[in-house]
């Protein structure tokens, strides 16, 4: 896979439905964030999804290639199969389906990397089914309509599950290795010793790491808990003497962690893309790291709950 420190992630570009929160990003502010980050000689992974905006995140990056007239040498786009998002269908020929509609997205013939995506949503019998999802993806792999297989989710032991099967060269695990939230810790161990190219997502918990006061009060998908709040507050207090910002120093967090090949950072616009250069530029002393790192809230509170 490309080494890059940095993903630019499209998530947020459409909304996922319309009662979710924040508008659509202008078709042309993506063309042209596309089209920088062609040229961008840090950021060199784009990260996108089947069902990211229904499909129009990947329709964006398709058109913005053409217009463009090609993919950069070294530079990735990736992207993952969804079950479908209304019948909740994440059988082996969904998964083809998806394939085949990422493909005809983007213009592509091959699909470079392609995770599995978001799999806690099947069980484990129905995901090994003999016609089942990895089934579907391993055979895409085989018979090179893929090329990278990678399983990303959430909740960190069944990842690790998913590893140990051998099936999986990469790995993205969101919201769960943060400031405030640990649950990934030895899952980042694990793939590392394994070799397993690790992605880690959300190092900002959806807005809540990025300023204090918080701007939001929800970190990742839920209202934060008491003793994130406090931890949050600590990290930002540490930071503040340091003269850091709490958004520089939650980038680093997982920039600079050697278990971490690559961070994915949601980009809505071209200025997204110059501030997260601007951030990586701010020096984060590896004693301030040290400090945050040592820094422990509830592990009731995390993402994956674990008993005090």
């Amino acid at each position: 896979m490309t080494t890059s420190k940095i993903a630019a992630g499209s998530g947020s570009w459409v909304r996922w439905n319309p009662a979710s929160v924040g508008d659509d990003i202008p078709l042309a502010e993506s063309i042209d964030l596309v089209h920088e980050l062609f040229e961008d000689p840090v950021v060199r992974v784009l990260d996108t999804a089947n069902n990211y905006g229904f499909g129009a995140s990947e329709e964006r990056i398709g058109m913005a290639i053409r217009e463009y007239g090609f993919v950069p040498d070294g530079f990735v786009i990736q992207t993952k199969a969804d079950r479908d998002m209304t019948t909740g269908d994440f059988s082996g020929a969904r998964v083809r389906r998806s394939l085949d509609e990422s493909r005809t997205r983007l213009g592509f013939d091959r699909l470079p990397v392609v995770y599995l995506h978001d799999p806690e949503n099947i069980t484990w019998e129905q995901a090994f089914a003999v016609d089942g999802p990895v089934a579907a993806l391993v055979a895409a792999r085989e018979a090179e309509i893929i090329g990278t297989l990678g399983v990303a989710g959430g909740p960190s032991d069944l990842m690790r599950r998913y590893l140990d099967t051998g099936h999986f060269e990469a790995l993205i695990t969101h919201n769960r290795y943060t400031v405030v939230d640990r649950s990934a810790d030895r899952l980042l161990d694990h793939a590392h010793a394994l070799g397993v190219h690790v992605t880690n997502a959300s190092p900002y918990g959806g807005g809540f790491l990025t300023a204090w006061p918080p701007p939001t009060e929800r970190y990742a998908y839920g209202p934060a808990g008491p003793s994130v709040r406090r931890t949050a507050a600590t990290a930002a207090r540490l930071c503040a003497d340091a003269g850091v910002p709490l958004i520089a120093a939650s980038l680093a967090f997982s920039t600079e962690d050697p278990r971490i090949d690559s961070t994915i950072i949601g980009m809505r616009t071209t200025r997204d893309l110059a501030a997260t250069h601007e951030l990586l530029a701010t020096p984060v002393a590896p004693e301030l790291r040290d400090a945050l790192r040592a820094l422990q809230s509830d592990p009731r509170e995390w993402q994956d709950a674990v008993d005090a």
